[in-house]
């Protein structure tokens, strides 16, 4: 859009503000209000009511300030916020709202014609339709705004509110209606029907609605971040206080019964109140009808911009704008269109309810992305005009908790629509998924606080008696197998921690920074979409200094790291010098360590986790038990179970067996005594044979060792397993309590 195009200033928000708050609920429910509730249940109401709208005021003219807002208004600083998937879901529910509302507001502008359709009923015996004045006057508005555009809208928008502003002077130079005078202030300041509190907010809460009508302007203002701060907060504040006034004005001039059963009180009040409210009504309805048929459009053509509606032809469509005067009119024509079928219908009392709750939500959007933008703190936030994240955050907790006051069915019916909406809108546009900034620098710094917090209170005893593994693996191998990476998914899965490095061999240089990119993207694309484990990438011209940098950094989880994982392949056990070299170095960290021969034979899953145990071992021996618990919690484990084997002489087989019964019973684990098998040996097989012939179809075997397996180099443990799959090394640094 040229410049010559943005043609309003910071009257064309406030104005198109007062318009609407100003309008139909004003003149029909205001006097209702104070009946039902008194003075001071309306007067807490307009508290309630503006402890949403100012905060949002306020946020508005914040995120206005700190970058440039664009067409749309709501819309724009939404999607731009929170991602635009999540945006167009809010926007096209924020779209539906304004396009209801001029509906909404043609079919109370009828109102103002009471004295026609009773004058034909009385004279004639004819009961009338709403819909002989309403259809027109919707017909009149969709060719004023399609034909002559917002610019027109504009100047009749400046007639009606002048008009608007007569009718309210007026009311307050107004007397009170015939009667008891003097009791009127003093029956109706009292607070009562406390129970029907929330049912009277439902009803006059479309009067604060209008307060962000004039941010829809922002693609045709000409500084909107000048404009929309001060425009919105100055319509917001002016109401506040009218409201107020309006609201003691009526509790003084009639009785409740008498603002109970008309709902157009405020004409016997005001001076020459039978001509100037319904024409000041009239004004209202009209002028709130006129600023919604000029924002919708623009919240429409926005969101088409952005392909946000899951049709693209119809995206194509409605984003175009006419070359004369850079109107969206194809959307302008949609938009009459769907206020039509409203206006036919005739009631909307129940979509109005709705039209509350969607206003609702886009106003908590609005002061939840003003409170994380505080809370995320991104040098690149830097508005003008600055709100307090408390403020933000009241706010967002007010409009989502009346909402639920208001109504639970209602409130549940808006979030199931959005959600819908969403999931549809997130599975056509499957390339748009990710957080967007704001999301990302909020959880960055709750991730430090935590860390930083975690730091401080830890002690180092403090996990102790409640270990779990935070363990971290080093691989140049991720691409030609996947075992490593799996073992460290299923730890990680659901009890456990885990970070998975993908090594790169070759020294720091733009090029292999380039390749690490290349394979981090690679790698997450084939990452199961539930898997917990944390991957990156790690250049380094040797697996040892690889393995020492790494180790040096606490784990993901804000844990210190405490186990680490290395792999080799069975049938080429080429890295297993690399990892005897390695494990003194791990060792003398205090890590635990697991080493995991890798097999090519598929895993049978059903045939569990076999676990080899030494009475005299209990260090490797409550590790791998509990290994074996955590793994069991991945889903691909969910019909196995664990066994546990002893090898021993006769003469010990009966009390070992008891002890292990008494392991499991005291530790809660979930293995059965005929899971137990205590073997006696034969010493006619070596124990590798017996573990061959016992666990060639296990799942995973779990075998204990000790430093002293490594003197002199000897690889002679890891060897003479060809016939089992996977077999997991385990090497626990200090014993693990079962209790």
């Amino acid at each position: 859009m040229s410049e010559q195009a943005k043609k309003f200033g910071t009257s064309a928000v406030y104005f198109t503000a007062i318009a609407t708050l100003f309008g139909a609920i004003l003149f029909l429910r205001f006097g209702f209000a104070v009946g039902t509730v008194g003075l001071w249940g309306v007067f807490a109401l307009i508290l309630l009511g503006n402890m949403v709208t100012i905060p949002t005021a306020m946020a508005i003219s914040e995120l206005a300030t700190n970058k440039r807002v664009e067409g749309g208004g709501e819309y724009f600083i939404i999607s731009r916020s929170f991602g635009l998937n999540i945006g167009g879901t809010l926007g096209i529910m924020l779209y539906l709202s304004q396009t209801i509302s001029i509906a909404f507001y043609v079919i109370a502008f009828t109102e103002a014609f009471g004295f026609f359709f009773e004058f034909i009923s009385n004279n004639y015996g004819i009961e009338l339709p709403r819909q002989v004045v309403s259809i027109p006057v919707m017909l009149l508005l969709s060719i004023l705004v399609i034909v002559k555009g917002a610019n027109m809208g504009m100047k009749a928008l400046y007639f009606v509110v002048g008009l608007l502003i007569l009718t309210i002077i007026l009311f307050f130079l107004g007397k009170p209606v015939d009667g008891d005078v003097t009791t009127y202030f003093e029956s109706n300041r009292r607070w009562v029907n406390s129970n029907q509190l929330f049912v009277v907010f439902a009803i006059i809460f479309p009067a604060f609605t209008g307060m962000t009508a004039g941010v829809g302007l922002s693609s045709d203002l000409k500084k909107p971040g000048k404009s929309i701060p001060i425009g919105t907060t100055a319509a917001t504040l002016t109401s506040f206080v009218v409201y107020f006034f309006i609201a003691y004005k009526l509790a003084a001039s009639a009785s409740s019964s008498q603002l109970l059963d008309n709902q157009l009180i405020m004409g016997d009040i005001s001076l020459f109140g039978s001509i100037i409210v319904p024409l000041g009504l009239a004004a209202s309805t009209f002028s709130s009808a006129l600023g919604s048929i000029m924002v919708g459009p623009r919240t429409l053509q926005a969101i088409a911009l952005d392909n946000s509606i899951p049709i693209q032809s119809a995206n194509k469509w409605l984003s175009k704008l006419r070359k004369k005067d850079d109107e969206p009119v194809n959307s302008a024509v949609i938009t009459c269109l769907i206020a039509f079928i409203f206006v036919a219908i005739g009631g909307v009392d129940v979509v109005a309810k709705i039209i509350t709750m969607f206003f609702l939500v886009t106003y908590g959007s609005l002061c939840l992305i003003s409170f994380l933008n505080h809370f995320g703190s991104s040098p690149s936030y830097r508005p003008s005009f600055k709100s307090k994240w408390y403020i933000s955050l009241l706010g967002f907790l007010t409009a989502f908790w009346v909402m639920f006051q208001i109504s639970l069915l209602y409130t549940l019916f808006a979030f199931v629509t959005m959600t819908l909406l969403y999931l549809y809108m997130d599975n056509y546009h499957k390339r748009r998924k990710g957080f967007a900034a704001l999301f990302a620098n909020t959880l960055f710094k709750l991730n430090r606080d935590l860390q930083i917090y975690l730091q401080k209170k830890k002690s180092s005893n403090t996990l102790k008696d409640d270990w779990r593994p935070s363990a971290i693996c080093i691989s140049k191998y991720t691409f030609k197998r996947d075992n490593a990476l799996n073992l460290i998914d299923w730890i990680s899965f659901k009890y456990g921690f885990g970070t998975y490095l993908h090594l790169i061999d070759g020294y720091y240089s733009k090029e292999t920074v380039i390749q690490a990119e290349d394979e981090i993207k690679r790698l997450i694309n084939n990452l199961n979409s539930s898997s917990n484990v944390y991957v990156d990438t790690i250049i380094s011209p040797s697996t040892t200094s690889a393995i020492a940098q790494s180790i040096q950094i606490p784990g993901i989880s804000g844990m210190e790291n405490n186990m680490v994982i290395f792999e080799f392949e069975k049938n080429d056990p080429q890295d297993l010098n690399d990892i005897i070299d390695n494990f003194r170095m791990v060792n003398a960290g205090g890590f635990d360590v697991c080493i995991l021969a890798s097999s090519h034979k598929p895993i049978v899953y059903k045939n569990g986790i076999h676990i080899w145990v030494r009475s005299f071992d209990t260090e490797n021996t409550n590790l791998m038990i509990l290994l074996g618990f955590i793994i069991l919690g991945h889903p691909n484990w969910k019909k196995a179970n664990i066994k546990l084997f002893n090898i021993c002489s006769e003469q010990e087989a009966e009390s070992i067996r008891n002890q292990m019964n008494e392991l499991v019973e005291t530790g809660r684990l979930a293995i059965t005594p005929k899971n137990i098998e205590v073997i006696i040996k034969d010493d006619s097989k070596t124990v590798k044979e017996i573990i061959n012939n016992h666990s060639k179809d296990a799942g995973l075997t779990m075998l204990g060792f000790n430093i002293s397996n490594f003197k002199n180099d000897n690889t002679e443990l890891f060897e003479g397993y060809d016939e089992m799959g996977n077999i997991l090394f385990v090497y626990s640094n200090d014993v693990k309590v079962i209790e």
